[in-house]
């Protein structure tokens, strides 16, 4: 079911559509968290160490296609918002296209070289066997991913954040079932959720596959539509692309965090992935409401409606950090029982551990929800140098905490690189979406009286 946001409350449309994309996120974050949690309560704290010591790399090579994917939507969206169902369905073509050799580029390159990359990441010896055999087949299944996200990404591009929805829950059912499976019942260790959340993914791909084809005629592409000209593809990529290398340039900085972590060592390591999980779900809010803009900001400048791009960001912020003010206290008083979801008993050193990263990233989500609001608008409207600048703050920054703070404050200054983070890349951001929006106002302005 499509949906205009061109019309109407934009406070009441901006929460209605980011409830089911919320909880959506909260879901596809338990892809990852069923693993975690199920890996270190079975296995034990080296194994949730390994699978753990992956997350970076895994950002960093996944992370570029879901960015891209979502870069791609964006177009989309614009183009729905301009009535232009000819114009929607090739950008879906375009973003196929895009998409199939931005798939085959990362695994042809990741999956050979993924033993080589553990170690110059100094793995620790005893976790590395673990962390290679869950990252060569999640490496090897981003095909699933791709599949997921970009389909996903479209129906969303029309309005509709709850189909995605109800595709993940059963995904993420599937996936829980399945780590149960291959890890208790065949005893394929860490492999056995790799495995799981891939065939997951595979899965929830499919079924947004099918909906497209049963539901929504207005994506049913013909013969014509795939025959995309260069032009198309290039308008496409210089959205798309750049939102790509964007997360990748934030996830080089996540990559020389975990460097510095597995220096200190595999207690280090579990207690960052254990509270790393939690927030990420106590995030996911803030994270909602920001890819809400994009869709929101996508179909008003498609439809030439300025003015209410600006006021459906503003009651967007006053929403989202009140949001973010909760899950931070969520974070500070129950962030150490949070995190004994994932360890086992005689962990104490783990907890306490992450208790620090939960109570430290918690009291600055405020200026999370900001970053995701500012970021996500922009790109809404097309714009892609400003969020790629923000991404090089976000890098430069986790490096600073890492290499200097770590190194002074151990645990707690490697806590400190999201916030950091946060505020380096938030910055640019706002005063870029403060200028941007007064320009495309002052344009308006000019069309009319022309």
């Amino acid at each position: 079911m499509t949906k205009k946001m061109t019309e109407g409350s934009p406070a009441r449309l901006i929460i209605v559509f980011t409830i089911p994309l919320l909880i959506g996120n909260i879901f596809q974050q338990m892809y990852s968290m069923a693993d975690t949690l199920i890996v270190g309560r079975t296995i034990g704290v080296n194994a949730l160490a390994a699978v753990g010591s992956t997350g970076s790399i895994s950002f960093l090579i996944l992370g570029f296609a879901m960015g891209a994917t979502g870069g791609l939507a964006i177009i989309t969206a614009q183009r729905f918002g301009a009535k232009d169902e000819r114009g929607v369905r090739r950008s879906v073509a375009a973003g196929v296209w895009i998409s199939l050799i931005i798939t085959a580029v990362p695994t042809a390159v990741s999956v050979p070289l993924t033993r080589q990359i553990l170690e110059l990441m100094r793995t620790p010896a005893e976790i590395i066997d673990d962390a290679y055999s869950y990252i060569v087949i999640i490496f090897a299944g981003i095909f699933a991913s791709m599949l997921f996200n970009l389909l996903s990404n479209i129906i969303r591009a029309l309005g509709d954040s709850r189909t995605p929805l109800l595709f993940l829950i059963v995904a993420c059912i599937l996936n829980i079932v399945l780590d149960y499976l291959f890890i208790r019942a065949f005893h394929m260790g860490v492999a056995g959720a790799a495995w799981a959340t891939v065939i997951a993914q595979l899965i929830s791909g499919l079924l947004c596959l099918i909906y497209i084809k049963m539901k929504l005629p207005i994506l049913h592409l013909t013969r014509e539509d795939w025959r995309v000209s260069g032009w198309e593809l290039a308008q496409h990529a210089r959205v798309s692309l750049p939102m790509g290398f964007q997360m990748s340039i934030i996830a080089i900085g996540a990559v020389v965090l975990q460097f510095v972590l597995n220096g200190l060592g595999a207690v280090a390591v579990a207690a960052f992935t254990a509270a790393q999980k939690i927030d990420q779900i106590a995030s996911q809010p803030m994270n909602s409401f920001g890819t809400t803009m994009s869709t929101y900001a996508a179909q008003n400048y498609g439809a030439g409606k300025i003015d209410r791009i600006g006021k459906g960001v503003f009651q967007c912020c006053l929403i989202s950090v009140g949001f973010s003010i909760i899950m931070g206290l969520i974070n500070f008083f129950a962030g150490y029982r949070l995190t004994g979801l994932f360890v086992g008993e005689g962990a104490s050193e783990v907890l306490k551990m992450a208790q620090i990263y939960l109570r430290i990233n918690g009291a600055m989500y405020w200026a999370l929800a900001l970053l995701f609001i500012f970021r996500y608008t922009i790109q809404g409207l097309g714009r892609s140098v400003m969020p790629t600048v923000a991404g090089i703050m976000e890098l430069l920054m986790r490096t600073f905490a890492a290499v200097f703070l770590a190194a002074r404050m151990g645990f707690a200054g490697a806590a400190w690189a999201s916030p950091l983070a946060w505020i380096g890349a938030c910055i640019p951001l706002a005063i870029d979406y403060i200028l941007t929006i007064r320009k495309l106002r002052r344009n308006y302005q000019l069309e009319k009286n022309l």
